[in-house]
């Protein structure tokens, strides 16, 4: 098993559609993250929500999520189960949002997740963070979406309790679904740790990654990536 890091993270962003999303998709990763960088800013944006219930139980989860960092959290009002019509305005949301921070990591829904709100955030999410290391986070559900992911972040035994009691704490309004339960969101957590040889960890589908290897970390862009353009004189010549 192949272990990589990301070095120091001062800022990270995460992206949901509807409240619990992120405490569902990453809860655990950013408890440990936030309490091994406790001076690290955390910038979310949910799509949906606001002025409900539900945003009152997200801003609760990250408070139990974050610890001391500082959380910088925003609960949009777009319609629940309908982000697709709405394509303007997320991608306008998110541009915005894009544009009030400078992330080393940002998590976001994975690219093939079957619920329609969760795949188009995830389709825009590169437009927006064209330079960032984009994590895509699962969600457990009816479909049959889970990725194939090539990213594992090993969560200690009592990160992972400590975010199913969370789940349970803040979601009240969720603990009625047949899938929201203690079973289900450590099966899933001790699923991936089998794959990388732990006990339990949350795992991620990345974006497009550039590596740099050996001799190669200091390389630099193609001739003709920092060229001038030539002139259509010099094509036709």
């Amino acid at each position: 098993m192949i272990k990589v890091s990301v070095g120091a993270v001062k800022n990270v962003v995460l992206v949901g559609a509807h409240c619990d999303d992120i405490a569902i998709g990453a809860g655990a990763t950013l408890m440990q993250l936030t309490r091994e960088n406790p001076d690290v800013v955390v910038h979310a944006l949910v799509l949906t929500g606001a002025g409900t219930e539900r945003e009152v139980e997200e801003k609760n989860a990250f408070v139990s999520m974050c610890g001391s960092a500082e959380v910088r959290l925003t609960v949009a009002d777009l319609p629940d189960g309908r982000l697709p019509q709405h394509w303007g305005d997320v991608k306008a949301r998110l541009a915005d949002f894009s544009a009030s921070c400078e992330p080393d990591l940002v998590f976001a829904p994975h690219r093939r997740d079957s619920h329609q709100d969760h795949r188009l955030i995830a389709e825009l999410m590169p437009t927006e963070f064209r330079n960032h290391f984009i994590l895509g986070y699962e969600i457990l559900k009816w479909e049959s979406d889970l990725p194939n992911p090539n990213i594992y972040q090993p969560i200690e035994h009592e990160t992972a309790l400590g975010k199913v009691a969370l789940l349970h704490d803040c979601y009240r309004s969720q603990t009625t679904r047949g899938w929201f339960d203690t079973e289900a969101f450590l099966g899933v957590m001790r699923m991936r740790g089998v794959q990388c040889h732990n006990r339990y960890a949350e795992s991620f589908a990345a974006e497009k990654i550039v590596v740099h290897l050996g001799g190669l970390a200091s390389a630099q862009p193609p001739p003709n990536v920092t060229s001038p353009t030539p002139s259509l004189e010099q094509i036709g010549s």
